[in-house]
């Protein structure tokens, strides 16, 4: 609707990701390494966590696309909710081998018959499980058994979990303590900060074929940062309805009024918070002390 009013080719902050659309900010280059490192250096285990809307699948997807199909065999699993036999029914149908037996030992015959031949091939087979949070501890057990799969001088496969900091409070439970010991590569993504936010507001309308004008004003900045507090998905809700108010206003350029109206239009609260919680301190100290003052008063 916006997007001829604006200069645009495509939308530039839609929620799905799309590697075409990729900003590594300082967190995502160095979560991209992390993973790079891992799969690379056939780690074993490699887990990324953080919170709802930090970009983890983009960046995940990212990877996979930077992965040569002629030296790397991928399985993607993203809803991991299965019991721990129909996740390694998954896994192989993933890697395309034959479903043959339906026992466990079965399916783990028939993975470790393929991940030796794709070693003999020069391959690394990589596992790589979206919310990994949805897991079972049974299901978290029964991955580890595939590290188990080894030559006697590396792991046949590279197993990547990813998910919210939840994650990180189940890998801590007693009886995952195996698991947890021969996680090799860890890290939390964090949101961006206010440099970030704004190159990433830039370029995605830069690869929406946006052309130089300026849209979203300095005020305009900052009042998405402060509400999505660096959060891409945040970031690209508020953007995209902010361009539909500046077009149903006829305005090319979004100020923080707009930005307001967006979030209001979002059923978000219409004021929010504006780096200066003492204030929000400060009213519930002085609430504190009427109280205290009216107890002392009527005893």
């Amino acid at each position: 609707m916006y997007l001829d009013f604006f200069g645009l080719k495509e939308k530039p902050f839609t929620i799905t990701p799309n590697p075409k659309f990729i900003y590594l900010s300082k967190n995502h280059k160095e979560v991209f390494a992390h993973l790079l490192y891992g799969v690379q250096n056939q780690a074993g285990f490699v887990v990324v966590t953080g919170e709802v809307g930090t970009g983890k699948t983009t960046v995940l997807r990212t990877l996979l696309g930077e992965l040569l199909e002629d030296h790397y065999r991928l399985a993607f699993i993203f809803n991991p909710c299965l019991s721990a036999l129909d996740l390694l029914r998954n896994i192989n149908r993933e890697f395309g081998i034959d479903p043959g037996g339906e026992s466990n030992s079965d399916l783990l015959h028939a993975l470790n018959a393929f991940l030796v031949e794709q070693r003999a091939a020069g391959r690394t087979v990589v596992l790589v499980i979206d919310e990994a949070q949805n897991l079972e501890p049974s299901v978290l057990e029964q991955i580890r058994l595939l590290s188990n799969l080894e030559t006697d001088t590396d792991k046949l496969i590279q197993i990547l979990l990813v998910g919210q900091p939840e994650l990180k409070e189940i890998l801590l439970r007693p009886d995952l303590r195996q698991l947890n010991q021969r996680i090799t590569v860890r890290y939390h993504l964090k949101p961006m900060d206010y440099t970030d936010t704004c190159d990433y507001i830039s370029h995605r309308l830069r690869v929406a074929g946006g052309t130089q004008q300026r849209v979203f004003g300095e005020g305009a900045l900052r009042k998405i940062f402060a509400f999505s507090k660096g959060y891409p998905r945040l970031i690209n809700i508020v953007c995209d309805r902010a361009l539909l108010v500046g077009f149903a206003e006829g305005c090319r350029e979004i100020d923080a009024r707009m930005i307001q109206t967006a979030i209001g239009e979002l059923g978000y609260p219409r004021k929010i918070l504006s780096g200066r919680p003492f204030l929000w301190f400060g009213g519930l100290a002085a609430l504190l002390v009427v109280v205290v003052l009216g107890f002392i008063w009527t005893h």
